[in-house]
């Protein structure tokens, strides 16, 4: 399950409705001209996706058994929490409309923080696309949904995500506990970036 960062932040009434009121606006066309807001039409290809324990392997937060009763039903859930400006849930696709990346951001308006969990078809990762578009969905939380936090877990052995969440600058700070879906707890490594530091190492960095 999704926890808030281990930075505590106070929003005022004003910055979490504002908050709230973009996450139900967001377009994520502007990550990515092929990404959309998950539907119903897209749990088949969310299935095909995340089917592959490749991609689904390393991640803690999604429903399992992968098929369409689940899958059908976080996506419901998702859009449930869309409406009320705390979650995302986004579908990249090929030319071929199959998945090739899902995200789903979730969002504590109150806190002014947000989490980002997500993951490319196996056949298009190791691409140099990835971090890409992982850069651009850090953007998209700060500069978009207009959070002053981000916190993010990895397994402990998904050396792959570490070395895209540390190249794009967020900080360490050591391990946390992750509640899965399904009962159990996974260790995690975890990082933590502010929106200051983010449009810093822009500013630096572009």
């Amino acid at each position: 399950m999704s926890a808030p960062p281990i930075t505590v932040l106070d929003a005022t009434p004003g910055e979490a409705a504002a908050i709230r009121q973009a996450v139900r606006a967001a377009d994520p066309a502007a990550i990515t001209p092929t990404t959309r807001v998950a539907g119903p039409e897209h749990v088949a290809a969310l299935v095909e996706l995340l089917a592959d324990p490749r991609v689904s392997g390393p991640i803690y937060d999604i429903p399992r058994p992968i098929d369409t009763t689940t899958i059908g039903a976080w996506v419901a859930e998702s859009q449930r929490l869309r409406e009320a400006g705390e979650a995302l849930l986004t579908v990249t696709l090929d030319t071929d409309g199959r998945a090739l990346a899902y995200s789903r951001y979730t969002v504590w308006p109150e806190r002014s923080s947000a989490e980002l969990a997500g993951a490319r078809r196996a056949d298009a990762q190791n691409s140099g696309q990835g971090a890409m578009g992982a850069a651009r969905s850090f953007g998209f939380m700060f500069e978009v949904l207009g959070v002053r936090l981000v916190g993010l877990t990895a397994a402990l052995d998904n050396v792959r995500s570490a070395r895209v969440i540390e190249a794009a600058g967020f900080r360490p700070m050591g391990e946390r506990e992750s509640l899965m879906p399904g009962g159990g707890t996974r260790r995690s490594l975890y990082w933590e970036m502010t929106r200051e530091d983010w449009l810093t190492r822009r500013r630096l960095f572009t």
